[in-house]
């Protein structure tokens, strides 16, 4: 655990109540209206949301394979720069992470880095081809204890394999995490299908392609038992298949990705690349319809779907660019900015949707925890009357496919605790060469206490 003591005065939780946080130790040592120490370091929270770290369920790290778009290191900083102390890694590398080797390897490039912990996620097919079941039992047998399955990218779209795959993971309470993409119905595709799409002349991604995947999978999944978790969930009729299901009894979750939440099809008209993602950018009745189904807990959290590329792969045509957008450092602003600032949600409800719930899907004990005596030191520092132009400055990671970049984005991101550790104060990152003796430091002294 870390050596490190704070001492974090006059915070607001989230259900407002204000209190004193002595972290020590690694763990939450005290909580209280008045608590003193005198050998921590001091952090003068007056007006700062004191949140559980944040947990992404979602998020493309690039290594190994593509460190050009990102590594573990880099995707780990900007990670703590958006407050989260926990992401969930998918597959999508090369090699893919479909072997128990892979995900280990993943594992122990993010144990080194120290900023957040990096779950793994196991491919559900081998190599994402959606062909033959992935070594799901090894993955989750090995150091890694992979419980996330997805071929993210890439929809299971055999429902064949798709029923394999959700009988296999029942076995060890695992959840399959589905790209609901139905493939021949998106050919080509460049954006939501509409009167946009044929006014502007691109090839059209109908809401059907997304909804009827949904709609066999739920169906699926109660006819095995098992858990489904619906990756990026983007259409309003998505939302109520999603609540139709959960009516039912089914047991599934959803997530929806800032960007749906906030952005709507209008800013594709002038073929911007930073716009183009999979799945596109919807309309506004259907941005609307993803808020509510949030606030309403028919979508279970918020995941960033955090996409880097190159410069090269989004400066160029509308045809030739690739999808995704960065999300890692931006997410907490624009959940702010489009549920909180409105009322839909309260600070309770965004430690649910973005720390909570996202570690019991991916079933992770050591995150998401309230903030109480005997927690792990897990925590993000808020400042939600700040208010900042979103620019280059605030990106951590390799990629600068921000769909934010020259926004005006409510709140900032004071501090980040992980493992008892800041990863970021005063708004700074922290010396990456400090931030892995931590993280060596606090595996040696868990390794030790294991031992007894």
């Amino acid at each position: 655990m870390s050596t490190e003591r704070y001492l974090i005065k006059g915070a607001t939780l989230p259900d407002g109540a204000r209190a004193d946080i002595l972290i020590a130790d690694g763990r939450i040592a005290d909580l209280g209206a008045t608590v003193s120490d005198a050998g921590a370091t001091v952090i003068d929270a007056d007006g700062l949301i004191a949140l559980p770290g944040l947990v992404d369920l979602h998020t493309h790290l690039r290594e190994p394979g593509y460190e050009q778009s990102e590594t573990v290191l880099t995707g780990s900083q900007a990670a703590a720069v958006g407050g989260f102390t926990s992401v969930f890694a998918m597959a999508n590398t090369s090699p893919v992470q479909d072997t128990a080797g892979v995900v280990e390897q993943v594992l122990a490039l993010g144990e080194s880095a120290g900023y957040v912990r990096v779950q793994p996620i196991g491919a559900v097919t081998v190599g994402l081809a959606g062909k033959q079941l992935a070594e799901l039992g090894a993955m989750a047998a090995s150091r890694a204890q992979v419980r996330v399955f997805s071929d993210d990218g890439f929809c299971v779209s055999d429902p064949l394999l798709m029923r394999r795959a959700l009988e296999y993971v029942k076995s060890f309470d695992g959840v399959v995490a589905q790209h609901a993409q139905e493939p021949r119905l998106t050919e080509g595709a460049q954006m939501n299908e509409g009167a946009l799409s044929a006014e502007l002349g691109l090839t059209g991604w109908p809401a059907v392609a997304e909804e009827s995947i949904i709609a066999r999978d739920v169906l699926l999944a109660e006819h095995v038992g098992s858990r489904l978790h619906v990756c990026h969930v983007s259409t309003a009729g998505s939302v109520d298949v999603v609540r139709w299901a959960k009516a039912r009894g089914i047991n599934v979750t959803a997530e929806v990705t800032p960007h749906h939440l906030l952005l709507t099809e209008e800013l594709i008209s002038g073929y911007d690349a930073r716009y183009k993602v999979n799945p596109p950018l919807r309309r506004r009745e259907d941005t609307e319809a993803l808020r509510a189904g949030l606030a309403d807990g028919t979508i279970d959290i918020v995941a960033t779907d955090h996409a880097p590329h190159p410069v090269e792969a989004k400066d160029c045509e509308w045809d030739a660019a690739a999808n995704g957008m960065v999300g890692l450092e931006s997410a907490l602003s624009v959940v702010h900015a489009s549920t909180v600032a409105n009322g839909l949600l309260g600070w309770n409800d965004v430690a649910r949707v973005l720390s909570h719930t996202p570690a019991r899907i991916g079933r992770i004990d050591d995150q998401g925890q309230p903030i109480e005596i005997g927690a792990p030191a897990e925590l993000t520092l808020y400042d939600p009357a700040a208010s900042r132009v979103f620019g280059q400055n605030d990106l951590a990671g390799k990629g600068i496919n921000s769909p934010y970049l020259s926004m005006s984005l409510p709140g900032r991101i004071i501090a980040t605790f992980h493992r008892g550790y800041a990863t970021v104060l005063d708004g700074q990152l922290r010396d990456a060469a400090s931030v892995h003796a931590a993280a060596q430091a606090a595996t040696a002294s868990e390794a030790v206490s294991a031992r007894g």
